[in-house]
């Protein structure tokens, strides 16, 4: 499992002049089941989505297809983690 934060490099105006395509590539990978969760920060000086994937490898290759990342107005950061606990409904996802 792969947390990507996102930190925004430009200012808001030019975020927004994105948001729609930005959402359309995260619909596109909830339907594939890669997404689990994403949501902006709070201030909101970027995002973070947590991911399901086969490997650091294809997060990045995810992360090339995000407007964000081809207009050049966000930076990111992948932690992979392997949950080890989680709430009852999500057990599932614990040791994946």
């Amino acid at each position: 499992m792969f947390i990507i934060s996102l930190t925004y490099t430009a200012e808001l105006a030019q975020i927004e002049q994105h948001l729609a395509a930005h959402r359309q590539f995260l619909d596109r990978y909830y339907q594939a089941g890669v997404f689990l969760f994403s949501g902006r920060k709070e201030p909101r000086t970027g995002g973070i989505i947590i991911a399901q994937a086969a490997g650091r490898d294809e997060v990045e290759r995810i992360i090339s297809e995000d407007p964000f990342r081809q207009a050049g107005i966000a930076d990111y950061a992948i932690t992979e983690f392997i949950p080890s606990k989680t709430a009852p409904d999500l057990s599932h996802y614990a040791g994946a």
